[in-house]
């Protein structure tokens, strides 16, 4: 996706296909004169507590030349669409924790910053 040049453009290819083939999931492009400028891909997923799904948008990118430009706003906006449309109760967006302007992007989007994550890394060759 945006912002890994160093990945390998079939890995990337055959990383949304797959990703595409959940019934679930959604891929939004941001677009300036046929240029890829953003993407977001959201997943929509049950809750046990609830009766009406989460929307989770899993990735969001912004070419970083045409960051501050209403790019990153215009994706959330359109995942929140999908997710009223999808019933979902809930839109969640995870940032990271330090060294970036994501904390800032997310308030100014109107998300509310209401847990922290904790991840345990898994080594695949175990």
């Amino acid at each position: 996706m945006l912002g890994q040049p160093e990945t390998d453009q079939a890995e990337q290819r055959a990383r949304l296909l797959d990703h595409l083939a959940f019934d679930d999931a959604v891929v939004l492009v941001a677009e300036n004169a046929g240029q890829v400028t953003g993407l977001a891909s959201m997943l929509v997923r049950p809750r046990l507590g609830w009766t009406t799904p989460e929307a989770w948008v899993a990735e969001l990118v912004v070419d970083p030349a045409h960051r501050r430009q209403g790019v990153g706003r215009a994706l959330v906006d359109a995942c929140a669409r999908e997710a009223r449309l999808g019933r979902c109760r809930r839109l969640v967006l995870e940032a990271p924790e330090a060294g970036s302007d994501a904390h800032a992007f997310c308030e100014a989007c109107g998300l509310e910053h209401t847990a922290r994550r904790y991840v345990l890394t898994l080594d695949s060759a175990s």
